[in-house]
């Protein structure tokens, strides 16, 4: 047998640079987050048995350290991902949210198993590039979507720019009332995202806009009765950045309802409502957030009964037991109200944004916070909105029975 050497060594050549190819397949995994609200800081990456460790990226002075957001690419679907998050509370959620979709779609990881401040996932990989975070992820690109959308399919809405934020962006809001003089129609003002990690409550939002312009008889009596302001994201620019924002300085946009605000969303949010309340129109605050790991059900923050009026008190314990009534699951409101007055933050109490509203309106007026769990298998998109429908139906409730 006559071999020729050149052409032998060649394909040797070949075989030997096509298995150095595919022993370095794992070694090509990347990590992304040079997109509107990504965070990560890659602590180690173990291409070999597909790991990934990681942190929150670190913003110094805009909020806490707990949001993740990333892309992963080169994975192999042969195998599962580990995935290694840390420091908890805050950035551990029980479950991941993934999509394998360039983050259309969003679904929880099986539960990690935790390891001193960290958790780990186990996930099976779907496709070589797939997506990951903290919870379900919904950017200022996606408040504009959301408002430019309902406005411009939905002749009860108008989109506009509550304020243009310190670092030059939109703040996108909408305004929605059924046609004619909306000056006898009460106020109502929800708005989300004072937090900017505290994505959840901005899919409650979107949940709550689908239900003011739908054709369900409570949002129609509401919108004949009340003109409805909502606000997707108040905190913009961290949520571009992928920062926390709670904590951040000079200080909270929660902590910042004062007379002279920092935040320009805040400042603009105010003016709405003394106007409104001027015009003797102001009937109801809600502020929507996410709570701690540990809450499992929603449930409310609420003023100290002790600054409200006899009849503040009254509206505000109605509102409560509708809302117990109507957030029925599968994110149930069980009850609680928690107050936050003096004694919860005795250095800012007054500054927190439902303890503003209710000093600055009406005796009548009800302002409240409402958390939304987010560390549950049902703290979901889809059981997000369903909360953003059910606290619709509430406040329709609560208004035609007060009028």
């Amino acid at each position: 047998m006559i071999v020729d050497m050149k052409a032998w060594l060649s394909f040797a050549v070949v075989l030997f640079l096509a298995g150095f190819s595919i022993s370095l397949r794992g070694a090509e995994i990347s990590v992304h987050s040079d997109f509107e609200g990504g965070s990560v800081d890659v602590l180690e990456i173990d291409a070999e048995n597909q790991l990934l460790k990681i942190f929150p990226a670190d913003h110094p002075g805009k909020g806490w350290r707990c949001w993740w957001y990333f892309r992963a690419e080169g994975l192999s679907p042969e195998k599962s991902l580990t995935l290694e998050v840390g420091p908890a509370p805050w950035a551990t959620p029980d479950r991941a949210h993934l999509s394998d979709d360039g983050g259309k779609t969003w679904r929880h990881s099986g539960a990690g198993v935790r390891k001193d401040k960290n958790i780990i996932y186990t996930i099976p990989v779907t496709q070589s590039t797939m997506w990951f975070a903290w919870g379900p992820p919904f950017t200022p690109e996606d408040s504009k979507s959301l408002v430019d959308s309902i406005a411009a399919n939905y002749e009860v809405a108008t989109s506009f720019n509550l304020a243009t934020t310190r670092e030059d962006r939109p703040t996108p809001a909408l305004k929605i009332t059924a046609p004619g003089d909306a000056l006898n129609r009460k106020v109502i003002w929800f708005q989300a995202r004072q937090h900017a990690w505290e994505s959840g409550s901005s899919w409650v939002a979107k949940g709550l806009a689908d239900f003011l312009v739908s054709d369900v008889p409570a949002a129609v009596q509401l919108r004949e009765k009340a003109e409805i302001y909502l606000v997707p994201i108040m905190d913009i620019d961290n949520t571009v950045r992928g920062a926390g924002g709670k904590n951040q300085k000079p200080q909270d946009h929660n902590r910042d309802w004062s007379e002279a605000p920092h935040w320009h969303a805040v400042a603009a949010a105010q003016n709405y409502i003394k106007k409104a309340d001027e015009e003797g129109r102001f009937a109801l605050f809600v502020d929507l957030h996410n709570p701690a790991a540990g809450d499992r059900f929603p449930y409310y923050y609420i003023p100290s009964r002790d600054e409200m009026s006899e009849v503040g008190r009254g509206n505000l314990n109605r509102f409560l037991a509708l809302s117990k009534l109507q957030i029925n699951g599968p994110l149930r409101y069980m009850g609680r109200a928690t107050e936050s007055g003096s004694k919860y933050d005795p250095k800012n109490w007054t500054r927190i944004s439902k303890n503003w509203v209710i000093a600055h309106t009406a005796d009548e007026a009800v302002a409240a916070t409402l958390e939304t769990s987010w560390n549950t298998p049902a703290s979901t998109i889809e059981n997000y909105e369903t909360v953003g429908r059910q606290l619709g139906q509430t406040a329709s409730i609560y208004l035609l029975e007060n009028q």
